[in-house]
């Protein structure tokens, strides 16, 4: 057996969607031995930062938030799909020779996984493609990005998906993964009434 993480690691300096300042990770240290008995560390940082999970609270209204989250749709066989050919955006073209079934959680490895700095440009999920998926039923949809989407004002690629309670998983790191199945663990933290949270998620052979 081999265990995969494909977590980003929290850090001051980590790479944040579209390098907004505020989605910085702030650690403050409220406790150290030199000042008591004890070392003990505050992490402020917003539910999108790093390795996440997208709820459909995130962009509906009204929509179910991460307490209500089936553990069984993030710890779930998965397929890897290599898409390290796409420049720029994952089409429905991309995907329609790819063996997709319905109930599958599918994982996009793309050249976001090869880049430093992955802040603006990255491949993603447009809409065609995520229209693709939705018709295909599937459980889950996880990506190398920052964001499932890029550069769409009306964010029509997470409400398809979300839309559909397909969970959206966010912020991998696939350099090292080959294209197969797979035994994802995604399991979020459990915060009550969150439109997201973080996530360590493995992958195991």
């Amino acid at each position: 057996m081999k265990i995969y993480d494909i977590s980003m690691k929290i850090e001051k300096n980590m790479p944040v969607y579209k390098g907004k300042p505020e989605k910085k990770p702030i650690f403050k240290l409220d406790s150290s031995f030199s000042s008591g008995s004890v070392y003990e560390t505050r992490l402020e940082m917003n539910m999108h930062t790093g390795t996440h999970i997208d709820r459909p609270l995130h962009l509906i209204e009204g929509g179910s938030s991460m307490e209500t989250l089936p553990l069984e749709k993030v710890v779930t066989k998965c397929k890897v799909f290599d898409l390290t050919e796409v420049n720029e955006k994952i089409t429905a073209k991309n995907l329609e020779t790819k063996p997709i079934s319905e109930g599958d959680f599918i994982i996009f490895k793309t050249k976001n996984s090869f880049l430093e700095i992955l802040e603006n440009e990255f491949v993603f999920l447009e809409q065609t493609g995520a229209q693709y998926l939705c018709g295909k039923k599937i459980k889950g949809v996880g990506i190398d990005a920052l964001g499932i989407e890029r550069a769409q004002p009306g964010h029509e690629t997470h409400k398809l998906l979300l839309g559909s309670d397909i969970v959206i998983l966010e912020g991998l790191r696939l350099q090292g993964i080959e294209e197969g199945e797979y035994l994802l663990v995604a399991a979020p933290i459990n915060i009550d009434g969150a439109e997201a949270a973080p996530v360590r998620a493995l992958l195991i052979q």
